[in-house]
């Protein structure tokens, strides 16, 4: 059986979960609503406060979709009741990043600025000139987003510079050797 298939998923106050036919899953929480189809076989029961999710065989697409239900469904709880940031940092000399109303705007090197408009359901924001923070209750959004705006300089391996995950790890390269070789 499935680890995390079988684990249950906790109710938080304050989040209201509806199951409609079909499976489609509606959390309500402080900070918003997700609506998501989740997968029609799966089975959910509600025991003292908590969610349980459950699979109709053993077959090995079952097996497959029930640790998935859970943590899909665990997501849209959390994200509803706490949501989700994704921190990145900007590394090199004169690239920094700034607020312009809901916009982005990131100096990176380029002849020109980049400006990024969130989509619904996400914040952009900027501690200082150097860290940016995406902000959001839908993790999958949040997650792209943060690779969007990383994309637009990623990290070189040589100094360092571009924008990265404020947890990633950039791995270094030695740069040329010199004059090794030349008679």
């Amino acid at each position: 059986m499935s680890r995390i298939g079988r684990k249950p998923v906790a109710l938080p106050k304050g989040v209201e979960l509806t199951i409609t036919d079909g499976n489609q899953v509606t959390a309500k929480g402080p900070r918003g609503t997700l609506t998501r189809q989740l997968d029609p076989e799966m089975i959910f029961e509600r025991q003292d406060g908590q969610m349980l999710v459950k699979r109709p065989s053993d077959s090995n697409r079952d097996r497959q979709m029930h640790g998935l239900t859970r943590t899909l469904l665990e997501n849209m709880i959390v994200g509803v009741s706490s949501g989700f940031r994704r921190d990145l940092d900007i590394s090199g000399v004169g690239y920094r990043a700034l607020k312009d109303g809901d916009m982005l705007v990131m100096l990176l090197g380029y002849s020109h600025s980049i400006r990024l408009e969130p989509p619904t359901g996400i914040k952009f924001g900027v501690e200082g000139t150097t860290r940016v923070f995406v902000e959001g209750i839908d993790k999958e959004l949040v997650g792209s987003e943060a690779a969007r705006v990383r994309s637009m300089r990623p990290p070189e391996p040589y100094k360092g510079k571009g924008v990265r995950y404020s947890n990633e790890v950039i791995r270094r390269k030695a740069g040329k050797s010199g004059k090794a070789g030349k008679k």
